[in-house]
């Protein structure tokens, strides 16, 4: 019942044993990022990460766009004519919208015991919340070491819950301590790519920009006008963050009590 990258890794390459399908994808989440790859190897398969774009050459091959050099170039990978082509794909990254096709669900059966899983665990620790989770959130607020210390993230998480948005935070915030690695979005965190990305006291390192580059709109309040971010994002504002974060909370919350 439990999660393990061995398990989902054996289950998924008896699946493909038995379908023989062309083409595989899975989310690029820290699952699919773990069990994934063991998989591809598993049935010797081509495997891409992380994938932004996807199409087909004429004969049917895969084609992934995939970012690189945090976000500085696009690689276009072809697959060769090998089967399974197998990707992860970047959550976000595509609009839901309705198929004109109509597939088929299959409950199968994989060939996997208890026995095969030789990984033990030994306890689980789970973090409830009520925010939407980062990797898969439409919105998102994010904190830097501009907060100054744990208790300023009041802030961050006051602005979140306004707008219904997930609560993440730079790896310079993470690594002095104000929130938990989970929260921690960048090239060593969580990618993301949502539609909007509010960027409060974080300077804008390459390292972080390659977790949020992809967002379709990103905000940025910082008093250090130089400030990297400021050259990245789509909006601006210079200025005190501890003034503007609950200036902003006091507006989204006006908003959504007209609505």
């Amino acid at each position: 019942k439990d999660y393990t990258a061995e398990g989902y890794a054996a289950a998924l390459a008896d699946l493909i044993g038995q379908h023989n399908p062309d083409i595989v994808i899975t989310g690029n989440s820290a699952a699919g990022q773990d069990f994934f790859p063991r998989a591809a190897a598993a049935v010797n398969a081509g495997l891409t990460l992380d994938a932004s774009d996807f199409d087909l050459t004429g004969d049917g091959r895969l084609i992934v766009k995939r970012t690189k050099y945090s976000n500085k170039s696009i690689a276009t990978v072809e697959f060769l004519d090998t089967k399974p082509m197998m990707a992860t794909l970047r959550p976000n990254v595509f609009k839901a919208e309705e198929s004109g096709g109509a597939g088929t669900v299959v409950n199968a059966t994989v060939g996997l015991s208890a026995d095969d899983i030789k990984t033990k665990i030994v306890s689980v620790d789970r973090v409830e919340s009520t925010r939407p989770e980062l990797t898969e959130a439409d919105r998102i607020v994010s904190g830097g070491r501009g907060m100054g210390n744990g208790e300023n993230f009041s802030l961050i998480f006051d602005l979140a819950d306004s707008m219904g948005a997930a609560a993440g935070a730079s790896r310079a915030a993470v690594d002095s301590g104000f929130v938990p690695y989970e929260m921690q979005v960048g090239q060593t965190g969580k990618v993301v790519s949502p539609t909007l990305y509010v960027a409060v006291g974080i300077s804008g390192a390459i390292q972080h920009f390659a977790g949020m580059g992809s967002s379709k709109v990103i905000v940025a309040v910082n008093k250090d006008p130089d400030a990297p971010i400021f050259q990245k994002c789509d909006y601006g504002i210079c200025g005190d963050l501890f003034e503007v974060t609950p200036a902003l909370t006091d507006e989204f919350k006006k908003l959504l009590s007209q609505a």
